[in-house]
C-alpha cells in the first residue's frame, strides 16, 4: 500500500483490522495553517503495535504520533483534538514546513458495521459524508452530493466518501494529449475514448485508461455519478455530439465540447433536434474553457482544466455556505 493511501484502501484496511481482533484509531487532518504538507481530510490509520496506513504529514509526524498512540499520551477518550506545530520547536523537530501547523481529530474504531455501509454505498458510486460530532463521539451518515467535500466546525467534522472525479475525454487527438496530463497532475481518473483507427503513439496517454467503445457507450458506461467530467475534443461532429446526447441527461457536474462559437451554436441546434431540452442545454460548455486568449493545445488545455477547477470551487464554497447556513 502507498504511504498516502487512498480512502477506499483505509476504509479496506480498518474492516480488516477489526476482523483480525485489532481496533485501530482512525486520524482526519481537522486544520491546516501555514505550509501544510497534506490537506484537510487526509486520514490517517493506525494500532497499538505501530502499524499505520495512510499519512497525515507526508511522514513528518506519523512516528511521533503512533508512538504517543502506542503509550496512551492522546488522552483518555476519543474523539479528541490534537495540535502539531504549536511552536517553531516542534515544528523544527517534526520536520514541519516553517509556520506550519496541523490539528488532528482521532477516533477510536470499534466496529466493522457502519465502515463496511459507508464501503459498500461508495462501491455503487454513492457519495456519502461521515460526519462526527466532536462533543459526543457520534458518527453518522449522510447522502451528499458532488460539491460537498470536508469541512470542521467547532461541533461537527465532516469528510465525503465516494468515487474520485474523474475526466472521460472524448477523442484521442493533441488537445486530448495535453488536457489529460494535466488532469492526471491534478489527481483525476482520466478516460480516453475513440473509436477511430489510428497510429498515433498511444504512450502519450500513459496513466489514463483507453476505451475504443462508441461515445454514447463510452458515456453510459462512465459518466455515471456526479462526480464525472465529460468534456468532447474530436471536432467530428458525429462522434462529439454522440457523447453530449448521452452526457447531458447524465449526473455528470461538467460537460463541455470544442469549437467556435458560430459551430457551438450549430451544436445546440442540432441537439435540440434531437430531443435535448434547453435546460439542458444550459449545462453544455461550449466553446469549453475560460477566455484567456488561449491558441496552442497546452493553452487551451489550461483554460479548459482553469474553467473546470473555477466550477469545482464554487460548488463547494456555495455547499459549505449552506452548510454554515443550516
Amino acid at each position: 500500500m502507498s504511504l498516502y493511501g487512498t480512502d477506499r484502501e483505509i476504509l479496506e484496511t480498518a474492516v480488516d483490522w477489526l476482523e483480525q481482533g485489532v481496533r485501530p484509531a482512525l486520524v482526519t487532518v481537522a486544520k491546516t495553517w501555514g505550509s501544510s504538507p497534506r490537506p484537510v481530510g487526509s486520514l490517517l490509520l493506525m494500532r497499538a503495535d505501530g502499524q499505520f496506513s495512510g499519512s497525515v504529514s507526508g511522514g513528518c509526524v506519523e512516528d511521533d504520533l503512533v508512538q504517543r498512540y502506542r503509550d496512551g499520551q492522546l488522552g483518555a477518550s476519543f474523539p479528541t483534538l490534537i495540535d502539531y506545530g504549536i511552536n517553531r520547536q516542534e515544528a523544527t523537530r517534526l520536520g514541519l514546513p516553517c509556520g506550519g501547523r496541523l490539528e488532528l481529530l482521532v477516533e477510536q474504531l470499534d466496529s466493522t458495521a457502519q465502515l463496511q455501509t459507508l464501503l459498500d454505498k461508495t462501491r455503487a458510486n454513492e457519495l456519502v459524508a461521515r460526519r462526527v460530532c466532536l462533543t459526543t463521539g457520534e458518527v453518522s451518515l449522510h447522502p451528499a452530493s458532488a460539491d460537498d467535500d470536508f469541512f470542521c466546525s467547532d461541533t461537527t467534522l465532516g469528510k465525503t466518501f465516494g468515487p474520485r472525479w474523474q475526466l472521460l475525454l472524448i477523442g484521442a487527438g493533441h488537445l486530448s494529449e495535453y488536457v489529460a496530463q494535466i488532469a492526471l497532475m491534478m489527481n483525476y481518473h482520466v478516460i480516453i475514448c475513440d473509436p477511430r483507427e489510428s497510429d498515433n503513439d498511444k504512450s502519450v496517454f500513459d496513466g489514463c485508461a483507453i476505451v475504443n467503445s462508441m461515445p454514447d457507450d463510452a458515456v453510459r458506461t462512465w459518466a455515471n455519478h456526479a462526480r464525472c467530467i465529460v468534456v468532447a475534443l474530436t471536432h467530428d461532429p458525429k462522434l462529439d455530439d454522440m457523447a453530449l446526447l448521452d452526457a447531458l441527461s447524465s449526473p455528470a457536474f461538467y460537460i463541455g465540447a470544442i469549437g467556435s462559437r458560430l459551430n457551438c451554436e450549430k451544436r445546440r441546434e442540432r441537439l435540440k433536434t434531437l430531443g435535448v431540452t434547453t435546460q439542458q442545454l444550459q449545462g453544455l460548455h461550449a466553446p469549453v474553457g475560460l477566455p484567456i486568449g488561449s491558441h496552442s493545445p497546452p493553452e487551451i488545455a489550461v483554460s479548459i482544466m482553469a474553467e473546470i477547477t473555477k466550477l469545482r470551487h464554487q460548488a463547494k464554497q456555495n455547499s459549505q455556505h449552506a452548510i454554515n447556513a443550516a
